[in-house]
């Protein structure tokens, strides 16, 4: 497929960048910028003609959008679970009356949604889960359990989670998809893991009895597994394009930063930044063939591979051209953390953990060896 920009890509990509130049504010408070987006129809691009409060646009313009966002410095999205994972899943497993319920308040910006998948026992291998949810006598499902790595559960009105229903299942049987509001005092306890970096954007959520309505099961009960998966599958896409517009963002930085300590005359390093431009280069024209292209059972494996790998050998660059001031960073003494992180230890730091949230790089070669190239399965245990 020639998957290029037309004279209308051009239009839409220059009506959502000056949109953005208008109203874009880094500082601006995440949840209200959510109620700004919902307002002006940017929320749900890629919906379609859904009827649920979104504007439409074709898998170009949604590209647009998505490249222009990133470039334009408006605050990170409080509310792309909900837009990104939750709404095409509603659209291709939920009732008439959870599309109804669930996909308005999401296009307006006013619901926050967060992923209750992982767990301490069932990360990478998430047909382990052991969440339990089990009829109460008023017919409501009660939420036992813990997640973790849940991100924006601090912030999530609602979370989506996989949970076994059926006592006694093993594995991808017996598991349910639902949706579980947050504020339940007593029953939700969400407590936030401190990272590397000094920040925390992730959480541990504990579930005690948490109330979920039978209503709100997504798929039919017992049919979790293929939910779940389904909704994987719209976790990356578009949104692969935008990152690399912040990943060049962030080359632009090393690259200067190598000019200004000397580090460029090295042409060692040298080398190492031509090559993370070409591959920087190579994954985006591999996320456009991916997105122009026939269903393809390991792009989404591949494309986490490359740029795990990739991100982490630019943390690495960005230290090591710094030299030894790379080890020390600004102090505040009167601060809370009075040694501060810059923008180079940060990516440093960070980037440390791309190869193994959202599916370690040995999952990710595991899935492309099985459904790819049609080695014999990996041993999973009892089943």
């Amino acid at each position: 497929m020639d998957f290029g920009f037309g004279a209308e890509d051009a239009e839409f990509r220059a009506e959502a960048r000056d949109w953005l130049a208008a109203h874009a504010d880094p500082g601006q408070d995440r949840r209200a910028w959510e109620r700004v987006l919902g307002a002006a129809g940017w929320i749900g691009l890629s919906w379609g003609e859904s009827g649920y409060g979104n504007r439409t646009a074709t898998l170009t313009q949604q590209v647009a959008w998505a490249e222009e966002y990133a470039r334009s410095g408006a605050p990170p999205r409080s509310g792309h679970i909900g837009e990104k994972l939750l709404a095409p899943t509603l659209l291709a497993h939920g009732t008439p009356e959870q599309k109804a319920r669930f996909l308005p308040p999401v296009a307006a910006g006013e619901e926050l949604w967060c992923q209750g998948y992982s767990e301490p026992g069932a990360g990478s291998d998430l047909a382990a889960v052991r969440t339990s949810a089990v009829r109460d006598s008023d017919g409501t499902l009660r939420v036992t359990g813990q997640k973790i790595w849940t991100s924006l559960a601090h912030e999530a009105d609602w979370c989506f989670v996989l949970a076994r229903t059926e006592p006694g299942s093993r594995r991808h049987r017996g598991l349910s998809f639902l949706l579980v509001p947050m504020d339940q005092p007593g029953r939700i306890e969400v407590r936030p893991i401190r990272q590397l970096t000094g920040t925390s954007d992730f959480n541990e959520v504990f579930f005690d009895g948490a109330h979920a309505r039978v209503e709100h099961v997504v798929g039919g009960e017992g049919n979790g597994w293929q939910v779940a998966m389904s909704l994987l599958g719209f976790e990356r896409g578009v949104s692969t394009l935008a990152q690399q517009i912040g990943f060049a963002r962030e080359l632009e930085q090393v690259v200067r930063a190598a000019v200004e300590t000397g580090a460029a005359a090295d042409p060692v390093l040298r080398d190492r930044i031509v090559r993370l431009w070409a591959e920087l280069r190579t994954m985006r024209w591999n996320a456009l063939r991916t997105l122009g292209g026939p269903a393809d059972p390991g792009a989404a494996s591949v494309a986490k591979l490359l740029w795990s790998g990739w991100h982490q050998r630019l943390g690495e660059l960005a230290v090591l051209v710094r030299g030894a001031d790379a080890a020390v960073g600004p102090r505040d003494w009167d601060a809370a953390e009075p040694y501060a992180l810059d923008a180079s230890q940060h990516l440093f730091l960070f980037s440390r953990a791309d190869t193994i949230y959202g599916g370690s790089d040995q999952v990710q070669r595991t899935v492309v060896a099985e459904r790819v190239l049609g080695l014999p399965r990996e041993p999973k245990g009892v089943v």
